[in-house]
């Protein structure tokens, strides 16, 4: 899905299940990790982490995209918008958004070492030096089990 795909769904989600156009700019932001989306108070813009709809698929993206939807139509008609408030957790329910994201795999690993004497694997994002490190329980010798992508 690329930033059109992204901006017609929100766009047909705001006035599918809100009954209001949505004006903005929705991309999304690779450097989201925690979270599935962002509403900005001052531009109005949405952000989205590009995560979930690799992991979750189109229904955990459409689930943030309520959610964020949620905090800009409350917003811009003055009403409670915060998590915390009334009014967001009532229209959250009513419309079906996701409250929380469901947990995403934040860290990838690259490499996996292992050791030739107790057989414990190691997973690394940083290659090392398997001649200067020895095993932290059993202190026998790593080799490069796999290399992941």
């Amino acid at each position: 899905m690329d930033q059109n795909q992204l901006q017609r769904l929100v766009e047909d989600i705001s006035i599918k299940y809100f009954n209001q156009t949505f004006e903005h700019t929705a991309t999304f932001n690779s450097r989201l990790k925690t979270t599935g989306g962002r509403y900005h108070l001052r531009s109005h813009n949405l952000d989205f982490n590009p995560k979930v709809f690799q992991q979750l698929g189109i229904d955990g993206l459409v689930g943030v995209i309520k959610h964020e939807l949620c905090h800009y139509h409350l917003h811009l008609s003055g009403k409670g918008y915060r998590h915390r408030d009334p009014e967001f957790k009532q229209l959250l329910t009513s419309v079906g958004g996701l409250r929380y994201v469901p947990k995403l795999e934040t860290t990838s690993y690259r490499w996996v070492y292992s050791c030739s004497d107790c057989g414990s694997e190691f997973k690394r994002i940083r290659k090392m030096d398997v001649k200067k490190y020895v095993c932290g329980r059993c202190r026998g010798k790593l080799h490069v089990s796999e290399i992941l992508n």
